[in-house]
């Protein structure tokens, strides 16, 4: 299993949309439980890493974000 590198700030674009419609999300927390924060409606969740690996479709890095505030 391959372990994918999230650090706190960067976006996660997931395969599934949030019931608002976004899929981007905010990395607040990281470590066996990530929190994220949802781009669209603010919504903060908890979840396992390894369920949240597997939803992730692709990670935008902190210092590529073009729009930091979301």
């Amino acid at each position: 299993m391959n372990i994918i590198s999230i650090r706190v700030g960067d976006v996660l674009e997931l395969k599934k949309p949030h019931p608002c419609g976004e899929r981007r999300f905010k990395v607040m927390r990281t470590g066996s439980e990530v929190r994220i924060l949802c781009a669209g409606c603010g919504r903060d969740m908890t979840l396992e890493r390894i369920k949240l690996e597997k939803a992730i479709k692709r990670v935008i890095p902190a210092d590529d974000n073009t729009s930091p505030d979301i």
